[in-house]
């Protein structure tokens, strides 16, 4: 049996997280997006971080004791746009088609939860597609309930590489 091992995520790490990310858009995607811009999307925040490391952020990466990615999740520190109180809003989770199932996310969401705790956050926030069933579905189990719904209305042609 392999051990799962939870840790602070690195540069070196970087590949794999990418390719964790591409389980972000394993759903039944909304028309006008794509699987690689939902994939992508968080990968500029990622790298930062990684480069220059900030004190207000949780950046974490699961693997077994044979280096084989399993999970990572990506939190920050905000404030809530009614209240301005702190908040911890979870930017990215996603775990591993292997791992999926087996408790990781729950333990890297654990692992935000004390973390903004600790930090004074009040809650911790996070937004997922309404049509990602699987992943409403985690949340609503783990306590967090709906708070907003954004609506969305093309008025022109997409252009290649641009969502807004």
């Amino acid at each position: 049996m392999t051990t799962e091992v939870i840790r602070p995520a690195t540069l070196a790490d970087l590949t794999a997280i990418h390719a964790l990310a591409e389980r972000l858009a394993d759903f039944e995607l909304p028309p006008g997006r794509t699987a690689r811009e939902i994939a992508r999307a968080d990968h500029p925040i990622l790298v930062a971080q990684l480069r220059q490391p900030r004190e207000d952020v949780l950046f974490l990466y699961a693997e077994d004791d044979a280096g084989t990615p399993l999970g990572t999740v990506f939190a920050n520190t905000q404030r809530d746009y009614f209240t301005q109180v702190p908040i911890a809003y979870i930017e990215v989770l996603a775990v591993s088609e292997a791992a999926a199932g087996r408790g990781l996310a729950r333990r890297l969401m654990d692992r935000v939860e004390r973390w903004a705790s600790t930090r004074g956050s009040v809650r911790v926030d996070l937004n997922v597609f309404c049509a990602n069933r699987r992943a409403r579905g985690f949340y609503e189990h783990l306590g967090f309930r709906p708070e907003t719904v954004r609506y969305v209305k093309e008025v022109g042609p997409a252009k290649e590489g641009v969502t807004g």
